[in-house]
């Protein structure tokens, strides 16, 4: 089965320099706990409620004036949207990972993948496999 027929289509980007405030509204908003960061038509980054909570709050930093570039990932992990769901999985087991961005082959976002869309849409086990490995990095 392909990535594309379990992930998560119609994803909302936010820019690098939206602030925190902006980025957590469009979590709310979305009932999402991670955005891909896209830039000049390209995904240059995440940022997830965590980051927010842990890089930015924690440490005293204005939700409304941090941008999301200051606390973001910038290593930015995906998968092909033609590619079996098991590439997806390894890859989130192997980069401790619990949601991927998905693109096409000209690398533009398509959607997004969870272990959650593995599981429900796919295969339990699989989705097991990968959670053991995103897991397994914590202990």
């Amino acid at each position: 089965m392909k990535i594309a027929e379990v992930m998560t289509r119609g994803v909302d980007l936010t820019d690098p320099d939206a602030t925190l405030q902006e980025a957590a509204m469009t979590m709310a908003e979305d009932d999402v706990g991670f955005l891909p960061v896209g830039e000049n038509d390209r995904v240059v980054g995440m940022i997830t409620d965590r980051d927010i909570a842990v890089r930015a709050v924690a440490a005293g930093r204005d939700p409304k004036t941090t941008r999301v570039r200051e606390v973001m990932t910038d290593r930015v992990l995906y998968c092909f949207e033609d590619e079996e769901i098991e590439m997806a999985a390894e890859s989130m087991s192997r980069d401790h990972v619990r949601r991927l961005p998905i693109v096409n082959r000209r690398k533009r976002l398509v959607g997004v993948v969870s272990l959650g869309d593995i599981a429900v849409k796919h295969n339990h086990a699989e989705a097991g496999r990968a959670l053991f490995g995103v897991c397994h990095a914590a202990v």
